[in-house]
């Protein structure tokens, strides 16, 4: 029997969560479809409270997580659904067909690294690391991108033992070379173990921990629990992706400037390619305004800003000094450390840290920023703006705000552009 509704949205993580709630509220009969955790385990720090409070979107995420419900025009199937045709979807033996269309918000999954042994061992991804109930005593971590730092460093300070292992030759290696020596520094302060220009060759599980082999003949490692937090794919196999026209094979699902995958079909979040929580959302209110009918810009994410929420934070937009430079543009930098008056920063944090810009001596305008410090994020929203519409570094020098020791870090870094 088929089931009329307006829009299906397939997974509940933070796009699709909010895709669901926007259309409700907006009247329309929708039903999410998630086999997991509904609100998403990878959330920004500032969003965990909404979740352990039960509140998802506006709807109790007990009730929702007690099986199919309704709420008003929202309903909700705990499983795993597949598309089954164009404007088509089937959870279970229900089968329903949405008059506007589907979203897809399913989410990626790690694309797992060529270690012998590992494919048949209980690693954990980041899904299960932040859905635990049980600290274990020690985790390795196979990889140290954003996700990998944050999740060592939050585990190293409920005081399990951890070690993170990396095969390129420093930690976050898509970021400043300043940013690897900050995170690194922080890892170990707080007690973990970092192996970086270190290969892993295999991996065991013998019922009670892992025994991870190192390249080289180095001695092995042995922990409680494996972390792999390495590149992510869209996890369209089982999914019925060929059934509206999409490869099952493919790391991601493009879409075009309005998150459409096809006709009566979106795509919001990491199914579209790795992105940030906050792109995710800027994604999903694209989505939505698209699917209600309102007229609205394209996407514009060409240079998505960048976090780490570690401690000190780390946010950066834009291009790095090395990837400028291979641009072939005739770069200028500045680099200062946080201005330190004292040692500590907001609630306790240490004022470590530096700001760091890149310039296209040129055009004068700002290509690249990293912030670093105990409020990173914070302070390269100005510098985030003056990335994305070019703003003359002249120009910049009087806008920002003087106000803080923090942005007077970025004042005189550009300053120090000459």
């Amino acid at each position: 029997m088929n089931e009329q509704v307006d829009v299906v949205v397939l997974g509940l993580g933070h796009a699709g969560g909010y895709v669901m709630g926007a259309l409700a509220e907006s009247g329309l009969d929708v039903v999410g479809i998630e086999p997991r955790l509904v609100g998403g385990e990878r959330l920004p720090p500032g969003c965990f409270t909404d979740v352990t409070t039960g509140s998802v979107s506006g709807f109790s995420a007990a009730r929702l997580a007690a099986g199919p419900v309704a709420v008003g025009r929202v309903g909700f199937v705990h499983g795993k659904g597949r598309l089954s045709g164009p404007r088509r979807v089937t959870v279970g033996g229900r089968t329903f067909r949405p008059r506007k269309g589907v979203v897809l918000a399913t989410g990626a999954q790690p694309r797992l690294p060529s270690v012998r042994g590992l494919a048949g061992t209980p690693y954990w991804t980041d899904r299960n690391a932040l859905a635990t109930m049980e600290l274990p005593e020690s985790l390795i971590v196979l990889g140290s991108g954003g996700l990998g730092v944050e999740t060592a460093q939050l585990f190293a300070r409920f005081r399990c033992a951890v070690t993170v292992v990396e095969r390129r030759p420093r930690l976050l290696p898509q970021e400043e070379p300043e940013a690897s020596t900050l995170a690194e520094r922080a890892l170990r302060r707080d007690g973990v173990t970092v192996l970086s220009s270190t290969g892993v060759s295999e991996v065991g599980h013998d019922g009670t921990g892992f025994t991870v082999r190192l390249d080289g003949g180095r001695e092995p490692l042995r922990a409680q629990r494996l972390l792999v937090t390495m590149e992510q794919e869209a996890g369209l196999v089982g999914l019925g992706a060929d059934t509206v026209g999409l490869d099952a094979r493919a790391g991601a699902v493009p879409t075009d400037g309005q998150m459409r995958a096809g006709r009566g079909l979106w795509a919001v979040g990491d199914v579209t390619g790795p992105v940030s929580s906050d792109v995710a959302s800027y994604q999903a209110e694209v989505t939505v305004r698209d699917i209600l009918g309102w007229p609205g810009p394209d996407t514009g994410y060409e240079k998505p800003a960048r976090l780490v929420f570690t401690d000190p934070e780390i946010a950066a937009v834009g291009l790095t000094e090395r990837q400028a430079r291979n641009q072939r543009l005739r770069v200028r930098t500045s680099l200062l450390p946080v201005n330190s008056f004292g040692s500590r920063g907001p609630r306790g944090r240490r004022r470590e840290g530096f700001v760091k810009l890149v310039e296209d001596a040129d055009r004068g305008v700002l290509v690249g920023a990293t912030s670093a410090g105990p409020a990173g994020a914070e302070v390269l929203y100005g510098l985030n703006v003056a990335v994305h519409t070019a703003m003359s570094v002249e120009r910049l020098r009087s806008w920002v705000p003087a106000c803080l020791p923090f942005h007077r870090t970025v004042e005189a870094a550009l300053g120090g552009l000459g």
